[in-house]
């Protein structure tokens, strides 16, 4: 990793990262399974599902119950219901991890420009952090609709680079999934595993991050802040 004089940015992803979203997210995926008459899926199996946006997490589910690859039609019904329960279900069901506002508080404080890239749908994302307290450390939010690509594609860092006229040594991608570490591969930027978050059951190691941490505030020793 470079020194951290180089690090100018800052993009976080958001699930699994910043925020314990999982409960509201198996909260509404098992309301859509219940309204489409299909056995509850549980936190357990979700969790291993989040992570490629709300179609793919969707689509996980309905396999898993279904037995099979849905269709078209019964994807797009799903989908509709999802987004239904999950306006009610993301801010209930859904918490900071521990040291989160305290680390962006300080980070904040050293003039570093934070941004949110997440494959949640975009119109979930501002009210979340919203919700959460949170929205203002952030000059950039990236929702999975803003790109024409999701992570682990990298146009939503190359999004951020330009946006924060920042060179690639000089962007840190932080993240808890495989998706996150691909992407900021992909773009050239240096990145972080969480390895608390939802990541299929991998451990995050086995996406060679450039550092590792296990809790929030680490995050903070390695910047050097």
């Amino acid at each position: 990793m470079a020194h951290s004089t180089d690090i100018r940015g800052i993009a976080f992803d958001l699930d699994g990262t910043l925020i314990d979203s999982a409960p509201g997210l198996a909260s509404a995926i098992d309301l859509m399974l219940a309204d489409l008459q299909l056995p509850a899926a549980g936190v357990e199996n979700v969790i291993c599902w989040i992570g490629n946006g709300a179609d793919i997490m969707v689509t996980r589910a309905l396999t898993w119950a279904l037995g099979e690859a849905p269709d078209d039609t019964q994807l797009a019904q799903a989908r509709s219901c999802f987004d239904h329960h999950y306006l009610q279900t993301a801010e209930t069901g859904s918490q900071l991890f521990d040291h989160v506002t305290d680390v962006l508080t300080t980070l904040q404080a050293e003039d570093i420009p934070l941004a949110i890239v997440t494959n949640k749908p975009t119109p979930f994302v501002r009210p979340l952090l919203e919700s959460l307290g949170i929205d203002h450390y952030f000059s950039l939010i990236i929702g999975g609709d803003d790109v024409p690509v999701k992570k682990p594609h990298p146009a939503a860092l190359f999004m951020v680079l330009g946006q924060f006229g920042l060179l690639t040594e000089q962007l840190l991608f932080v993240g808890d999934s495989r998706n996150d570490i691909q992407a900021a591969k992909a773009a050239g930027v240096q990145s972080v595993g969480l390895s608390y978050g939802y990541n299929y059951g991998e451990p995050i190691e086995d996406s060679h991050p450039d550092h590792v941490i296990h809790q929030f505030d680490q995050l903070i020793s390695l910047l050097g802040k």
